[in-house]
């Protein structure tokens, strides 16, 4: 206790700095699925998949009937989804960093059910999955 109280300030750091680094690990990117779960989703349904990657990336390989939407133009071509926000949505990146901010965007603008793909299409390729070109 007589450290605590001796070292107040490098205490409070240190429970302030751990405090954000848990609030920030448990807050990001929303819903998230495997590789195996947007198949199953992709199999009982027909989710609107849309590929935050640029447009040389997305020539390079994409999931099957994904749209690609670069993220820096999302924000102004988001209406281009406005018929499917009821339906699921699965966004797709190189390996996840980008879609967590699209799937901000997303929820953010009124879509219900918005998952991105947990390690982008690195671990869509890893799992076996086929992409196309």
């Amino acid at each position: 206790m007589k450290f605590i109280l001796d070292h107040i300030f490098t205490v409070v750091i240190v429970l302030v700095s751990g405090g954000y680094l848990l609030f920030a690990g448990l807050g990001r990117g929303g819903k998230r699925a495997s590789p195996l779960e947007v198949t199953q989703l992709i199999n009982r349904g027909k989710p609107t998949i849309v590929d935050v990657r640029t447009p040389e990336e997305f020539a390079a390989g994409h999931l099957r009937d994904a749209k690609n939407i670069p993220l820096a133009d999302l924000s102004t071509r988001i209406g281009e989804l406005e018929k499917s926000k009821a339906r699921p949505v699965v966004v797709v990146c190189q390996t996840g960093a980008r879609a967590d901010k699209a799937v901000r965007q997303l929820s953010a603008a009124g879509f219900a059910d918005v998952v991105r793909l947990d390690g982008g299409l690195a671990a869509w390729q890893t799992a076996g999955l086929p992409v196309a070109k």
